[in-house]
């Protein structure tokens, strides 16, 4: 088993057949940054592979604990999910599984959907539905031998699809998946660890395919001159609102944006009445991780037409960017930061940096496949840090990410890092130094007495001015670390109730509040406090999600920079034309103006009057197509 790549672990199973009955024992193991991620399963069926009894325990992420029942009798199935039993009517055709793990579920789940004929769809327990499609074959060179291996894609373990791949035994080779961290997972049988890259690959591509046989259904391409009209403008150049604007789109192009009295509107040109509307430029989310396909359609739901990605695996944002920039699959233009990290337990990814050698071998890799970016992760060396900025700035890349834990901030930035992703690391320039290896409560409780006010924080803000540091403050995801029974998400989020059911979890099934969560809540008001000083003082804030809760974090970060101080016109610019203008892009794209890139979205209502109006999109035009938003949201499993 492989996270993002690195080798953290192995699942065992066995299978017996005996009395008519087939018996399965599954031991999923794995090391996550330290911690162990342990879960036990046992699985029995009937000869026919009906499902008589299926049972969980353990942990599938580090987080994540797994406690599951799955008990078949006359007519009845007996569930447990955790403390909570019920029962419901024994379906027909069922299938008891809970979630990616283990993979010998998953085998045993293709085998028995194959058994029945391959239906299109199979109810799963204790919850959840799956749809199993068989998606074509691939030749895999393995070893001296080349094997012809079949693609099958399950949408419904996790959010969104997984591929698998099967030998002409029906066994499982591989599995391209996501874990309960919403990071990329992967487990291949011993024998074919050769491809795992190409295994990742293909998943890139081939989710973008499966994607772009559905884009006729959520968008129609703007052929000729389409024209926006009665609408109110926020062109993006932090100007004034025009109330009865038109804007002329030409194939991918702005010709016309301004006052309806100004803008002439060719005869034959498709005209969209925008009244009640406004107009803004598409949105930029400058912390994403693109780990799944599924993301493409969130983000353009969300009204979000170019994101930077902060750390994936090469192959699988390298072919699903390549899909989107030739016209396939559905989603923003993404530009890319590539991740490098130093050895040690916490280390994450397959990129090490050790070496002058090997920072000049990775920066090299990530500048050959068309980054703009490096993004430097904890585990690096001070030696490290330093020779991965100086290959960057020598090859034209710019670096954003962590504070590695070998180096202070002002160091970090002294050594060349040009951009800072989550505001925690701004923070720490401003609290007494903290051990290297300090306990997690001790840091949370220091982070609780943060004053913004301070000597040391007003000479921390104008090191950072000086420098020109750029900050991506991960507000709205620092807000989901609060949350608790008595402070749940859905009281400031309301896109959480919307979300699939395989996220649900995540997010509608808090814990309890204790004094961790209390002190978190404390340090996130005065981290929000600092977001008010680094605005007040001109640092240049890019907005960014790091995820958090997909399609909707991104209005809920431009909402708390308003919370912050800034008006709803900066707050927007942040998730706009100031990141273009970051990434070297503000010519193109960022703004309406004439010449540039049409990429815009219509709102209902006005955002400069009701921030919270900035999550009624409805359409967006990218690449010359139209997208309906609230089919955008339902191709992926969301409620508009």
């Amino acid at each position: 088993m492989h996270k993002f790549q690195q080798a953290v672990g192995e699942e065992t199973y066995e299978i017996r057949r005996s009395a008519g009955e087939l018996c399965a024992r599954m031991d999923f193991r794995f090391r996550d940054r330290g911690q162990e991620v342990a879960l036990v399963a046992t699985f029995t069926a009937d000869s026919s592979l009906r499902p008589l009894h299926f049972e969980a325990d353990g942990k599938m992420a580090r987080s994540v604990e797994v406690h599951v029942r799955v008990a078949a009798t006359d007519g009845t199935l007996e569930l447990r999910d955790r403390d909570r039993p019920t029962s419901v009517p024994r379906p027909g055709r069922y299938f008891p599984t809970v979630g990616y793990a283990p993979m010998a579920q998953q085998m045993l789940l293709v085998r028995y959907w194959l058994s029945q004929g391959s239906p299109a769809e199979i109810p799963t327990y204790p919850v959840g539905r799956v749809r199993i499609v068989a998606r074509g074959q691939d030749r895999l060179e393995v070893g001296d031998r080349t094997e012809t291996l079949d693609r099958i894609s399950v949408e419904g373990l996790i959010w969104g699809r997984e591929t698998l791949w099967f030998d002409s035994r029906r066994d499982l080779v591989a599995v391209v998946t996501l874990d309960a961290e919403l990071d990329h997972f992967e487990a291949v049988r011993a024998g074919y660890e050769s491809g795992l890259r190409s295994f990742i690959r293909l998943a890139g591509a081939d989710g973008m395919q499966s994607l772009g046989e559905t884009r006729d259904s959520v968008s129609a391409r703007a052929a000729g001159v389409l024209a926006f009209e009665n609408a109110t403008l926020i062109d993006g150049t932090g100007a004034p609102p025009v109330s009865g604007a038109t804007v002329l789109v030409s194939g991918e192009r702005i010709v016309a944006a301004g006052p309806g009295s100004s803008v002439a509107v060719p005869p034959g040109a498709t005209v969209m009445d925008a009244t009640g509307r406004t107009l803004l430029p598409g949105l930029w989310d400058m912390h994403a991780h693109f780990q799944q396909v599924e993301w493409g359609p969130i983000y353009l739901a969300a009204g979000v037409t170019t994101v930077r990605d902060c750390g994936n695996e090469l192959e699988f944002i390298t072919a699903v960017r390549d899909a989107l920039a030739t016209g396939h699959g559905i989603g923003p233009r993404i530009l890319a930061a590539g991740v490098v990290d130093g050895s040690g337990p916490a280390a994450v990814g397959v990129a090490r940096v050790d070496t002058d050698e090997q920072a000049a071998d990775w920066v090299e890799r990530y500048a050959a496949a068309g980054f703009q970016q490096i993004k430097v992760y904890s585990s690096l060396s001070k030696a490290a840090l330093q020779a991965v900025i100086r290959e960057a700035h020598r090859r034209g890349l710019t670096v954003t990410g962590h504070v590695p834990a070998s180096v202070t901030t002002r160091e970090a930035v002294e050594a060349g890092q040009d951009q800072i992703n989550h505001i925690g690391f701004v923070a720490s320039m401003m609290l007494p130094p903290l051990a290297p290896d300090a306990p997690r409560s001790e840091r949370i409780a220091a982070m609780a007495r943060l004053d913004c006010h301070s000597g040391a924080a007003r000479e921390a803000i104008e090191f950072l001015r000086s420098h020109g540091t750029v900050v991506d403050p991960t507000m709205a995801l620092q807000e989901l670390y609060t949350m608790s029974t008595s402070h749940p998400p859905e009281e400031w989020e309301p896109g959480v109730p919307k979300v699939p059911t395989p996220l649900r979890a995540l997010f509608l099934n808090p814990g309890p509040a204790t004094v961790e969560t209390e002190q978190l809540g404390e340090a996130f008001r005065r981290q929000l406090g600092l977001l008010t000083q680094l605005h007040t003082a001109g640092i240049v804030l890019v907005a960014g999600t790091d995820q958090a809760v997909p399609g909707h974090s991104l209005h809920r970060e431009v909402e708390l920079y308003v919370e912050a101080g800034m008006t709803p016109l900066e707050a927007i610019r942040a998730a706009s034309a100031v990141p273009a203008r970051v990434m070297g892009m503000g010519a193109e794209v960022g703004t309406i103006e004439p010449g540039k890139r049409a990429e815009l979205i219509v709102v209902r209502g006005n955002p400069l009057v009701r921030i919270r109006d900035l999550r009624n999109v409805e359409q967006v035009l990218m690449a010359g197509r139209l997208y309906e938003c609230a089919r955008l949201w339902r191709s992926v499993g969301f409620q508009p």
